[in-house]
């Protein structure tokens, strides 16, 4: 008798409606040695149907949120791994949207080297977005709707791309659709430039986010200081970070000594006090004659207010709509200091600069992107592939899977032996923690026309099966 291979519960029949038929039965992995993270249950064949046969399960992968310098190293590493496993994969349109208007890529048309060249290009290829799917409860109609699409194309393995807010997604899924009896194995996929999901050691994306972050304060801070004589005395340079200061904390190892830029960091996780940033800016100024401050986006006073709340209200996902805070950091230097003042957005330049990637982060996404894969071939649900660091010096690491319990909705903060004691700059601890995320060198190919080869990757969808979405 063959045995299901289960996770956290007892198995369940591969079936729809409740039945299982002839045509649909699946071969059945045999009952193996409990996996290391449970989630919901169900057999999950490498390929349910023989290979002469037309309908064939599908794997859906969907990219969300911001993007980033290397989501599409993650892309081609999981397409590559399903067409490894004989599993035809479709991308969903502008993420999650896409799966709710069933709007679906079929990757399997796409060459081999055009999957081998999205690794190094930057962007989504098949589209991100800002949507957050509520509670079960709150949004149901909408997770019963992307349920019913993933039944219409026999997908059985969904793998979101994304951070925090995906993660739970995610999870929610995975939870209808054990609701549904529905075998459906999702898996989360980690990414984000902020750098603050929970349990893994790194996000893919945030090693070269803080790469070019570091690079570009180095570079600013030698014009800076040629020009500071009889021109700006002080740069202000914005990182991204809501509420976690990881990218502003690698603007720091742009220099070593308290005279080298950056001469001052303002985290999130330390209050803003307007006198006290004013007197340090004085006191650098009049010591080394200019100086180069970083401030991540989310920095607050003493209240919790957003020093950069724009007043805009809140985005897709719920969170207050920030404004500059290096514009007005500046303005307010100006006018109570007097000083010369340039300051720097660096913006979508940061998450999407491929050709000044870090190529452990390139390795990285990739690896998260295989082991996704491999995780689902494998019946695995409601996890994530996480980094875990083994070692600093010489740096070493590895790929396991964790719980998407522990992850979803859940943020990492920069740890406060990682903050200098006087709240502005990063300790040892940080730079030893830092320092290999950004090392190593993944440029693109270059044409004759001097500029990377990226490629696009048509995003003409298939054929609707299910009435339009009216969501």
């Amino acid at each position: 008798m063959t045995r299901t291979l289960a996770i956290g519960c007892a198995a369940r029949p591969w079936a729809r409606n409740g039945t299982m038929t002839s045509a649909h039965r699946p071969r059945l992995l045999r009952a193996t040695p409990p996996l290391p993270y449970l989630g919901f249950c169900f057999p999950v064949p490498r390929s349910p149907f023989p290979l002469s046969q037309k309908a064939m399960p599908s794997l859906l992968y969907a990219q969300s949120g911001g993007v980033t310098a290397v989501i599409n190293a993650t892309a081609s590493a999981v397409i590559q791994a399903a067409r490894s496993h004989r599993v035809p994969v479709l991308a969903a349109k502008n993420g999650i949207l896409g799966a709710l208007r069933e709007e679906l890529i079929d990757t399997t048309s796409l060459p081999a080297s055009t999957a081998k060249a999205l690794a190094h290009t930057p962007g989504g290829a098949f589209g991100s977005c800002r949507y957050k799917l509520k509670s079960l409860d709150a949004d149901r109609a909408k997770y019963e709707r992307l349920l019913a699409v993933l039944r219409e194309h026999d997908v059985r393995w969904f793998l979101y791309n994304g951070g925090n807010d995906s993660a739970d997604t995610a999870l929610k899924v995975s939870q209808l659709a054990a609701e549904f009896d529905y075998p459906l194995a999702c898996i989360g996929v980690p990414k984000t430039v902020d750098n603050d999901l929970a349990v893994t050691d790194a996000c893919p994306g945030f090693g070269s986010a803080a790469k070019y972050t570091a690079v570009s304060v180095r570079e600013a801070a030698l014009d800076v200081a040629a020009m500071a004589d009889t021109s700006t005395k002080v740069f202000v340079y914005e990182a991204m970070g809501r509420h976690a200061g990881w990218l502003a904390a690698a603007a720091g190892l742009a220099g070593r000594t308290p005279d080298e830029a950056p001469h001052l960091i303002l985290f999130p996780e330390r209050a803003y006090d307007e006198a006290d940033f004013m007197s340090r800016v004085r006191a650098v100024v009049e010591r080394v004659g200019h100086c180069v401050v970083v401030a991540s986006e989310g920095i607050r006073t003493a209240d919790g207010t957003f020093v950069a709340d724009a007043g805009g209200g809140k985005d897709a996902f719920g969170h207050t709509q920030l404004g500059g805070v290096a514009s007005h950091l500046a303005g307010r230097v100006k006018d109570v200091l007097g000083y010369k003042v340039h300051w720097a957005l660096p913006d979508y330049l940061q998450r999407s600069a491929r050709h000044i990637a870090s190529e452990t982060d390139l390795r990285q996404a990739q690896a998260v992107g295989r082991k996704a894969v491999e995780y689902a071939m494998k019946g695995m649900n409601a996890v994530m592939p996480v980094i875990v660091r083994l070692r600093d010096r010489p740096y070493r690491w590895t790929v396991k899977p964790a719980p998407l319990t522990d992850i979803a909705n859940v943020e990492k903060t920069m740890p406060a032996g990682f903050i200098r004691e006087d709240g502005h700059g990063i300790t040892e601890a940080a730079r030893r923690y830092l320092e290999p995320l950004v090392r190593g060198e993944a440029p693109p190919p270059y044409g004759r026309d001097g500029l990377p080869r990226y490629v696009t990757v048509p995003r003409q969808c298939i054929d609707k099966r299910l009435p339009e979405w009216d969501g």
